[in-house]
């Protein structure tokens, strides 16, 4: 992970910069610049997005986004490209031609060496700050996603949960589960 500190960098800013094939993220006023997935993290990204797009949008409940399309926090004009999100049919107000405009229900990091410390810290604050309703981590090594639920308690502190083999998705109510050896299988 490359981080440049070039005097508060906006999503704005972001947006002018050229196509190079990384994904750029503008957190707390600093640029951040990720290198192409490997291919483990892209097949888990495609195995997840196949069944949540089963679970989620065959069902009717929402849409399903994957990177590279960016999320903009107009409020403090950060912006970030996450792995995998989603927006309800209650949130659809936030899809835009240039992207998604606002706190998706749900989304989804993919760990990486060059990303985890970024995805467990400034990008979970960013996220709960925001409104975001869930933030699934991935972690690839631990073959173990780490779940938080923000947003009901607000003065408390977020829930993490953590998942070995099933991993319910949830929509206020279980709208089905994943079974995560499916999902981090090695073939």
């Amino acid at each position: 992970m490359e981080r440049m500190t070039l005097s508060q960098i906006t999503w704005q800013d972001v947006q002018q910069l050229p196509d190079d094939g990384h994904r750029h993220e503008a957190i707390e006023g600093e640029l951040y610049v990720t290198p192409a997935p490997t291919s483990r993290h892209q097949r888990i990204s495609m195995r997840l997005t196949l069944l949540l797009n089963r679970l989620l949008v065959e069902a009717g409940h929402g849409e399903l986004f994957c990177a590279p399309i960016g999320v903009e926090f107009p409020t403090t004009q950060e912006g970030v490209q996450p792995d995998i999100f989603f927006v309800s049919l209650a949130r659809r107000g936030i899809i835009v031609d240039e992207g998604i405009r606002g706190a998706p229900d749900l989304l989804i990091e993919i760990l990486s060496p060059t990303t985890a410390h970024r995805d467990r810290g400034v990008k979970r604050k960013l996220y709960e700050h925001q409104g975001v309703l869930q933030y699934w981590i991935v972690d690839l090594d631990a073959e173990v996603v780490g779940a938080w639920t923000f947003g009901e308690r607000p003065a408390e502190a977020p829930a993490l949960q953590r998942f070995t083999s099933v991993l319910p998705v949830r929509l206020g109510s279980e709208v089905g589960e994943i079974d995560l050896e499916e999902i981090f299988a090695r073939d």
